[in-house]
């Protein structure tokens, strides 16, 4: 998934990260432009995923 897909329905897919994994928060999940990849780190840290990991989990979603 690019960064453009990722933006265009961000507000779904945080809602789908939320339900999947309760211990994220909105902060976790405030999307920045040009600070994509920090936030998918910090996730991959929180939930202890690999980057493949989570770019398997965003496109299932």
């Amino acid at each position: 998934m690019n960064t453009t897909e990722l933006l265009g329905n961000w507000n779904e897919q945080k809602g789908k990260l939320k339900q999947k994994f309760a211990q994220l928060t909105d902060d976790d999940l405030l999307f920045a432009k040009g600070l994509e990849d920090e936030m998918l780190g910090k996730i991959q840290i929180k939930l202890g995923k690999t980057k493949e990991e989570m770019h398997k989990i965003l496109l299932e979603l």
